[in-house]
């Protein structure tokens, strides 16, 4: 299901970056990490930690049981790598609906910042 997400780049180029506005106090927009179950989950987990520390939040988006492992998995590597310079993350998930290919689809997306 999550194929719409994939191309045929290697596993850890997969991993596509877009920002969507969201709601806040400052009106700053989330960087949106669309993850598929082919994805690296170090590959994925490094790329969070670099949003979260350039812009502080992240969302990461996932269809399909494989897409929400590796995005699991992702979540809990970047503890790792942000738990050094003091940061402890938490996760929201929810479910949103998006557009692929002109059909509307139920993703599950997991807002993560700092504790």
């Amino acid at each position: 299901m999550d194929q719409a997400w994939q191309d045929h780049r290697p596993a850890s180029q997969n991993l596509q970056r877009t920002s969507t506005p969201w709601p806040t106090r400052r009106r700053a927009a989330i960087e949106v990490l669309k993850v598929s179950s082919k994805s690296s989950p170090n590959a994925v987990a490094g790329a969070l930690a670099a949003v979260l520390r350039e812009r502080g939040t992240a969302e990461l988006q996932a269809i399909g049981a494989g897409a929400v492992n590796q995005t699991i998995k992702a979540i809990a590597i970047a503890r790792g790598f942000v738990a050094p310079g003091g940061m402890d993350l938490i996760c929201v998930p929810a479910f949103t609906d998006i557009m692929i290919d002109g059909e509307e689809r139920t993703a599950i997306k997991f807002i993560v910042e700092p504790r």
